[in-house]
Formats: C-alpha cells, structure tokens, sequence
C-alpha cells in the first residue's frame, strides 16, 4: 500500500520543475557528453518512435539493411543532428570500453536482437570505439537469445554477469541495496542500455528502468508493491546512473500480456525502435503505447490489474531526479 508520503510526492513532483536535475546530471557527464536528461534546448525530454515495416523481409526476419538505416534515422532525431555519426559521438569518446545492456530473459522470441546489436557495434566502431562489451544476467540468458559467448577478446565481448560476478560491497539508494555486478562497475566505461517493449506480469511494464534489475545480484527483492519504489531506487544506484548514458528500446516486437516471459500469443510487429537519453521518459511512452494496444485488444487496463507502473513516477520524483514522465516535459517525435 502507499503511505500518504509517497502520494503526496508524486502529486508535488510535476510542480517541483526539472532544472535543478538536470543541471546535476550535466555536471556529472564531463567532456562533453551528453546528459541523460532534459534533451533538447527547450528543457523538454525528447522520445523518439521511430517505425519501418520495410526492416522485415517477407518471410518475417529482419533486413540489416534496413535496420540500420531505422537506427541511424532514430539517433539523428534524438540528438537533432545531420548524421548518425555525429550522434554518436555526442554519446561515446574514442578509447572507452562500451558495454551494450541487452535484455534477454524472455529468450529467442522477446529478447534484444542480435541484428539491433550488431547496427549499434558498427556505428560504435564508426565513432571511435573499440571495446564493446554485450552483456545480460547470465551466459546461459544470452545464448538463449541467439548471442555467442565470447569472454576474452579484442574488440567485440559478450557474456553474462556470472563471468565476473558482483561487487563484494552493497550499492545503495533509498530501499534498494544491491551488489553490482562488476561488468557495469569495472569494465565498463559507458552504458547503452537496450530494453525490450514489453508486459511485466507483476511491475505493469519493463523497459529502459526496469532493465538495470540485470546489474544487480538480487532482484527478486524487488518486485513487490508492483516494483515501487525499487525499480527507481536500482536504477538510481550510483554506478547505474552515473554510467548508462542511452536508451534505445526494441520495439521490433511488442508484447502488451504475459511478460516478461515469452509469450506469443500476446505479440505484435510494432517495426519500431524507441530513442531517448532519459528513461522515465521513454519508459511513460513505452507505457502508453502497451495501454492502447491493450485496449485495442479487448485487455484489461494495467490500472484495473492492480499493477500499474507506478515506478514510473517515482524515478522523476524530487527523490530521484531520474527524468521526467510528464507530458508536458517531453517531446515525442515519430518518425
């Protein structure tokens, strides 16, 4: 249940503005990279949709091709410039270790794919950086998802966080207290963090915020009171926070019932990847869109289920200052 404390917070929070947050977080992303929030010069976070239906072939799998050019085409909008290239080096410096957060717990069928990762790893190299590390929670996770382990290598590395395993000491922020694992916290200088647009059963929805329960040695702790506050609270970890600089979402498929496992039935060709520095605003976009398609469907709402991502408010609280979901704040771009 929620205390008259939090309630208050949330409905306080919208009024409470997001200069202050964001002028802290530009102060902690140096040499010019780009903070995760407010995106745009008018102070509002920027959200982009980007769709093709040409990114499948007839028999349903995916055109690289084409992928890339929706990637490419996703990355000018979100940071307004006239190339990819230029995007990406508002979001990475040559000489730094990149590591690619996929998410793949829902296995082959709804898990990050491979041909995303590969698009983004090309125009990591494009940009200067060497070093890419593709990890998840377990090896046996990524394999599942069609990714080959690869723990020692030059260049391109991938494996799952029971290679190097977690920080002795607890990371801490409100009720989490969480060791990290140690690819996020030794290896890894930057985070890009490449969630999934899907259905969580008991947290209402997981995405951008969701997905750094990947980093973390206990998050079955978490899920209680539908994952808030605690979705917010390990997202706000300080080596999560200090390092993801980068959401791009999959949304190639969607599915809006029965996650975060794998299921079918409850699946839909959304064609489209979600772009955005700041994970709150995304994860609101991301939620809405699974509401309509819910309704569109005859389901019941999340809020009827009891399980309405109320998370989702509490990482744009003053608390956690982790971006914003008030619409007014964010500028949705489809393209």
């Amino acid at each position: 249940m929620l205390t008259k404390k939090r309630l208050r917070t949330r409905r306080s929070f919208l009024k409470q503005g997001f200069s202050l947050g964001g002028a802290l977080w530009a102060l902690k992303v140096g040499g010019g990279m780009a903070a995760p929030w407010p995106a745009t010069e008018s102070n509002r976070s920027r959200v982009v949709i980007a769709r093709d239906g040409k990114i499948r072939t007839a028999g349903s799998s995916l055109d690289s091709a084409e992928l890339a050019k929706l990637l490419d085409r996703g990355m000018q909008a979100a940071f307004n410039c006239d190339s990819p290239l230029e995007a990406w080096k508002k979001v990475v410096r040559p000489g730094e270790v990149v590591g690619l957060k996929v998410n793949c717990l829902g296995g082959r069928g709804n898990a990050t794919h491979p041909e995303l990762v590969e698009a983004i790893s090309e125009r990591l190299r494009q940009a200067g950086i060497t070093e890419i590390v593709v990890w998840d929670r377990q090896n046996a996770d990524l394999e599942r998802a069609r990714y080959k382990i690869v723990e020692r290598a030059s260049g391109l590395r991938c494996f799952g966080n029971d290679t190097l395993g977690f920080e002795d000491n607890l990371s801490t922020f409100g009720q989490a207290g969480s060791r990290v694992c140690r690819t996020l916290t030794q290896v890894c200088d930057a985070v890009i963090n490449l969630p999934v647009l899907k259905d969580h059963g008991i947290a209402g929805v997981t995405m951008a915020l969701k997905s750094m329960f990947g980093a973390i040695h206990n998050p079955n702790k978490y899920h209680s009171n539908a994952g808030d506050p605690y979705v917010a609270d390990v997202f706000a970890l300080p080596p999560v926070r200090q390092k993801v600089r980068l959401h791009i979402c999959d949304a190639i498929n969607g599915q809006y019932e029965g996650g975060p496992s794998y299921m079918p039935q409850w699946m839909w060709p959304f064609n489209g990847l979600l772009v955005a520095r700041d994970p709150v605003a995304l994860d609101y976009v991301g939620w809405k869109i699974l509401e309509k398609k819910r309704s569109e469907m005859g389901a019941k709402s999340f809020a009827e289920l009891h399980r309405e991502p109320h998370y989702i408010l509490t990482a744009a609280d003053p608390e956690h200052r982790l971006g914003t979901c008030d619409p007014k704040h964010i500028e949705q771009v489809e393209i």
